[in-house]
């Protein structure tokens, strides 16, 4: 249910499981928090993360939810594993982004997006509470106010509407997404793992980013 694919400096990883909105069990988070331990050691210089069929992803799988994925801290520690990768990475949301999965594309460096893609966290309706880093990473994308309105009014937004928040960096047709992305990874593909790291060290967090 997890597709990786690591091909000169590139390692992609696909959320595979497109009959269930590709939501995430937990073993699925481990594959992908694994992966990217591993591309933290092996001179990955752009690390991709992106979806089967017309969801990025849905959240955790329900009935793992139900059972306490929800809460399990292995979803602060694949965003933290993201969020410390020394190479560009990038979210290629083939769609809509929800729930749990929201701390995985936070995240990254960049975040591409179909048009179709629509963006919400219920957790105020369902009971939880968002992933600790996710409401600060959240607020210094997009400003306090608008991170409560999807946090705490549960506010579904469009695609046009998280580009002009700054939650998305860019708007890419979804037959076109695959060349987006090559074309982001191509400076950082063509130089060394360590000169990727270097300038990536030199360009600061956002305040309130973990």
């Amino acid at each position: 249910m997890i597709g990786v694919d690591r091909n000169g400096g590139l390692t992609r990883v696909v959320i595979d499981r497109p009959d269930k909105a590709n939501s995430l069990t937990r073993a699925m988070l481990e594959e992908i928090a694994g992966t990217a331990e591993a591309a933290a050691a092996d001179g990955t210089r752009v690390f991709v993360l992106t979806g089967r069929g017309k969801v990025f992803s849905a959240g955790a799988d329900l009935d793992e939810a139900r059972a306490g994925l929800a809460t399990d801290p292995v979803w602060e520690r694949l965003s933290a594993v993201i969020a410390r990768l020394p190479c560009l990475t990038v979210a290629a949301l083939n769609g809509t982004l929800a729930g749990g999965a929201f701390g995985m594309a936070l995240a990254c460096d960049l975040r591409l997006a179909v048009p179709g893609a629509s963006f919400f966290y219920p957790v105020m309706k369902l009971g939880f509470l968002p992933q600790p880093s996710d409401p600060g990473r959240l607020a210094a994308l997009i400003g306090p106010a608008r991170a409560k309105m999807i946090l705490m009014a549960g506010a579904r937004i469009g695609a046009e509407e998280a580009l002009a928040w700054g939650l998305v960096d860019r708007l890419v047709p979804a037959e076109g997404l695959a060349a987006a992305v090559d074309d982001l990874a191509a400076a950082a593909l063509g130089a060394t793992s360590g000169h990727v790291a270097a300038i990536k060290a030199l360009v600061p967090a956002p305040p309130g980013a973990v």
